[in-house]
């Protein structure tokens, strides 16, 4: 049984279009049908390659804006950043922020 239909609606529903169509234009609708269902197919795994690429672009340039925001900090703050990771970096700003509210303390 599929969804619900049984074999004897599923013969009388092949009866219908074989008297709609007739059995000489049978071949060519299941043909087209299947071409279309090839091109829809082939139309959303194109769609779903654009999304994931378009995700991947946007954790990407979020990522280049983040580091690029750290050297800038840093470099406002006087400090080195060649040769540095990010977590380094984050450190040294971190450090050197806190010296500067001590100093300001005093």
């Amino acid at each position: 049984m599929i969804g619900g239909i049984g074999p004897n609606e599923l013969v009388i529903i092949f009866a219908v279009i074989v008297l709609l169509f007739g059995a000489t234009k049978l071949p060519e609708l299941a043909k087209s049908m299947g071409k279309s269902m090839g091109e829809f197919k082939k139309a959303q795994k194109e769609a779903e390659l654009e999304l994931k690429q378009f995700e991947r672009s946007l954790e990407s340039s979020t990522a280049d804006e983040k580091k690029g925001k750290i050297k800038k900090t840093a470099k406002e703050l006087g400090i080195d950043t060649e040769g540095k990771t990010e977590d380094e970096l984050l450190d040294a700003i971190q450090e050197t922020l806190s010296k500067q509210t001590k100093e300001q303390e005093a």
